[in-house]
Formats: structure tokens, C-alpha cells, sequence
């Protein structure tokens, strides 16, 4: 069966083929790929990076000082001039682009959330090509996303794609680093993203890492747990999107999780930052991930941060490895109150009780697996 609904992200270095300004020579056959592919009744969102890259070249390469206010100067002169280049190029194929530019705040809020949601179906109603970018011109980064990867992976969610095709500078996920292990080979096919993986891509187990392919890795994350696929693909490679699209193999490929995680827990995955950390005991840990059970409050062992009821928590075993995350119940005072004790305490302690569940089963994702 053939996809419906391909996201597809281009990296800036996809953009400029590695030089200073847009390629756009590189980018009309992108371009073109895209449009054969709505013309052959599949769905196409874009998300694009190169905002900045295409302020510099605007203003001819200013020599300003590295402050945020002089990149969202950048990115605030750069969109303009993206967004214009993409309509530009798909008009070509008489094709009408919309723009959507996000930030976490968007994804954060359940009803901006859906509110974005509404407005990417609109437009791929019309066959009208979305085009998504960060909003980096206002981002702060308290409320940025922070790579194209994850934002990516994010509107594969709010459209319900089911393949996202992440092009990049490398033709995909080596089991060594390629610059410097000329015999490095490609992995075609990831079934379980783990730790060992994401050593590979170069981010820490703690999920520390940034950039590159250790994003990526977390964008695939993210979308496969949806039950989306996910290639990570050279953006150079001859008719690249086409293939992918025809399922040939090119790049790496993700599977998709086959039980997708119903539309709030892909919300709870997909959009509010982690305002915590509840760190767990080995009993909670194994009822939590082995045995699909709420977290009660017995099982916690230790209260990270300063949150309200209603925060989205990582759930976190002794070893600082992350198992889930998840709504709470409680406050961060109250939590550190009822840690420890039995259930049936927590009204004689808090004086009131929201339930036995600290974070309920139906509000939590599992990630250890």
C-alpha cells in the first residue's frame, strides 16, 4: 500500500548543497519531486530550515555580532525571503504554498496544538503544500523547538502523516562516524532505537545530544512511536524522494511502531517540554514499563524541579535512565509530601486527594522500549 501523507524536512545544508547561499538549482528539483509526488495523489507537507542561511545572503553577508537578537534579525529577514524561493519554485508546477511557522508554545498549549492541526488538514484539503519553519524571529529558547528534526517529527504527528523523510548531508545512520571511518557501513533498517544507537549518532544516553544525526535520531523517536516511518535519506541523492516514497531502499529506514499511541499521548509525546523529573524505585519501574500501570506514590523515591499539578514529568529510574513521561496530578510540594507513602495517605497528608494515580496510565507514554 502506497503512503498518504509524506512530511518531508530539508536540512540547510540539503538548501545550499554546502556553500553560503540557497542552491536554488538543487531546490527546483526538490521542488519537482515534491510536485510529482502530489500529482501522483500523495499528501505533502514541507518542513524547511535555511531562514538564516537566506537572511545572510539577502543582506549580503553582514558581519554582525552573535547575539540573538542579530539571528532573529537574520531569520526575520531570511523567512521573507525562504517562503518567497519555495513559491516561486512550486509555482513552476502550478502548485500554491501556505506558511506555518511554530515555535513550542504552539505545540505546548492542547488547543494551539489543535488549532495547528486544523490549519495543516485545511490546506492539504486545498492541495496546497504547507511549509513549516521554527518562528525564530520571536523564539525565545524557552520556547523554541530547537532543530528542524524535532519540529519535524512534531508536524508528522499534528498532520497524521505516515512517512517522514528527513534529508541531511550524509546518506543516512552509519555504524561508525563516515568522516572518520572510511569503512563505516550504512544501517538500512532500524527496528528499536537504544542506547547503543543513539551513541552512534553521536547524543548522549541522557538525551543530552545535539544536532546532526543525534537529533534525528530523536525525531525518528518521536514519529515512529506514532505509528509514522521514517527515513533519514542523503537530500542529494537522484530522485530521492520518489524512491523513498515508492519504498525503495535508500537511506535508513525506521519502522513504524505498530500499535500507535492514541492522539493524546501523541500530544503528551509530541508537545510540552518535561517541567520535571520524578525518579522511581525498581518496583514502580517494573510495574510502570512491564506491567502498563499508573505511578503511585509509593513508588517514588526522589522529586526533581519546581511545577504545578498539570506539568508534563519524565519518569526517570534510579540510574537516571528515562522509562516514560507523563501528566501529573500533584504539584511538586505535594509530591515531595506524599513520596513514599501508600495511596490511602494522601488525603490525611495534603488534606485533599486528586486520586491514587500520581501520573495515570491514560496520561502517560512509555519510553523504555
Amino acid at each position: 500500500m502506497g503512503y498518504r501523507r509524506v512530511v518531508v524536512k530539508l536540512g540547510t545544508s540539503v538548501l545550499t548543497s554546502g556553500s553560503k547561499k540557497l542552491d536554488k538549482a538543487h531546490m527546483v528539483e526538490l521542488a519537482r519531486q515534491m510536485a510529482s509526488l502530489m500529482r501522483s495523489g500523495v499528501e505533502v507537507v514541507l518542513c524547511t530550515s535555511g531562514a538564516i542561511a537566506a537572511g545572510r545572503e539577502h543582506l549580503y553577508y553582514p558581519v554582525l555580532p552573535d547575539t540573538m537578537a542579530n539571528k532573529q534579525l537574520l531569520a526575520a529577514v531570511g523567512q521573507s525571503q525562504l517562503i518567497l524561493a519555495w513559491s516561486q519554485l512550486f509555482s513552476i508546477y502550478g502548485l500554491h504554498v501556505g506558511q506555518l511557522l511554530l515555535t513550542r508554545a504552539d505545540l505546548q498549549d492542547r488547543e494551539r496544538y489543535l488549532n495547528a492541526r486544523d490549519t495543516l488538514n485545511a490546506l492539504l484539503a486545498h492541495n496546497i503544500i504547507p511549509i513549516i519553519n521554527e518562528n525564530d524571529a520571536v523564539a525565545t529558547n524557552e520556547i523554541k523547538v530547537g532543530d528542524n528534526d524535532n519540529l519535524s517529527a512534531r508536524a508528522a504527528l499534528l498532520c497524521d502523516a505516515d512517512l517522514l523523510i528527513l534529508l541531511t548531508d550524509q546518506k543516512g545512520l552509519f555504524d561508525a562516524d563516515p568522516r572518520t571511518h572510511p569503512e563505516a557501513q550504512l544501517i538500512k533498517q532500524v527496528v528499536n532505537i537504544d542506547d547503543s544507537l543513539r551513541l552512534l549518532a553521536g547524543g548522549s544516553v541522557s538525551g543530552l545530544g545535539t544536532g546532526g544525526m543525534a537529533t534525528k535520531l530523536e525525531a525518528a523517536d518521536v514519529a515512529r512511536r506514532a505509528g509514522i516511518e521514517v527515513v533519514i535519506a542523503s537530500g542529494h541523492h537522484p530522485d530521492v524522494i520518489a524512491r523513498v516514497a515508492a519504498r525503495e531502499s535508500v537511506g535508513t529506514h525506521f519502522s513504524a511502531i505498530e500499535n500507535p499511541l492514541e492522539s493524546r499521548k501523541q500530544w503528551i509525546l509530541a508537545g510540552p517540554a518535561s517541567q520535571g523529573k520524578l525518579v522511581v524505585d525498581a518496583g514502580a519501574s517494573v510495574a510502570v514499563v512491564a506491567n502498563g500501570r499508573s505511578l503511585l506514590s509509593k513508588g517514588i523515591v526522589d522529586v526533581e524541579g519546581n511545577f504545578e499539578r498539570g506539568a508534563t514529568l519524565l519518569i526517570v529510574n534510579q540510574t537516571g535512565k528515562i522509562l516514560a513521561k507523563g501528566i501529573s496530578r500533584y504539584c511538586a510540594n505535594d509530591l515531595t509530601k506524599i513520596s513514599g507513602k501508600h495511596s490511602d495517605d494522601i488525603e490525611s497528608l495534603l488534606g485533599y486527594n486528586y486520586g491514587d494515580a500520581v501520573v495515570h496510565r491514560n496520561d502517560m507514554v512509555v519510553l523504555d522500549n
